[in-house]
């Protein structure tokens, strides 16, 4: 979507908290009852009692406010614990994650991510909204781990983070393993050492 399009769609009135509030939990209510692709702007404007129009005018697609439903739940569960060294807040916000992706979250997410290989507005909400913040966190503290000479300083940032996460998302959409406690211990155990000297 052009920068043009996307300021058209936030431009207007400023949003009421009330009526975000209530678009977001509608959504997920009827994200939790039907898949993604089933659920329309119509469907989640009758469950909010707003107009449609009034989610067209905040959210560019339906999977913008899905992602935005998803976070307005979750991303106080999956964010970086303040410690001592890097790698514990790399490892507990892996944990974290695989918490999180591990129930009826981690198959809403996947379906956003489904739906994104033939919508590319969906994929795209879904990197902007999701993916390139939680990246950028767990950046920031690879960063802090190489200041503190933790990780190895000539790391590709890049690929560490998708050493770090590739895996989960690969166990969320493929399935082939559980997304559990155990995998999580053994993956940032691994990954870690990766980073590493």
């Amino acid at each position: 979507m052009s920068a043009k399009a996307k300021t058209e769609k936030t431009s207007g009135r400023p949003r009421s908290a009330v009526s975000e509030q209530a678009i977001l939990a509608a959504a997920w209510r009827l994200l939790q009852q039907r898949p993604v692709k089933d659920v329309s702007i119509e469907a989640i404007a009758r469950e909010a009692g707003v107009g449609k129009t009034t989610i067209y005018r905040w959210w560019p697609s339906k999977a913008a406010v899905f992602v935005d439903a998803f976070l307005a739940k979750f991303k106080p569960q999956a964010a970086f614990i303040e410690t001592e060294l890097a790698a514990d807040a790399l490892a507990q916000q892996m944990a974290a994650v695989v918490k999180v992706f591990s129930g009826e979250a981690g198959r809403i997410v996947a379906e956003i991510i489904a739906e994104g290989q033939s919508d590319s507005v969906a994929l795209e909400s879904f990197c902007d909204r999701f993916l390139q913040p939680r990246r950028q966190a767990a950046q920031a503290v690879i960063e802090q781990g190489i200041q503190l000479g933790e990780f190895d300083p000539d790391l590709d940032l890049e690929v560490a983070l998708d050493i770090l996460y590739g895996p989960i998302y690969y166990r969320l959409l493929v399935k082939h393993q559980p997304l559990d406690s155990t995998f999580a211990a053994k993956l940032s155990n691994r990954a870690l050492q990766c980073l590493s000297h």
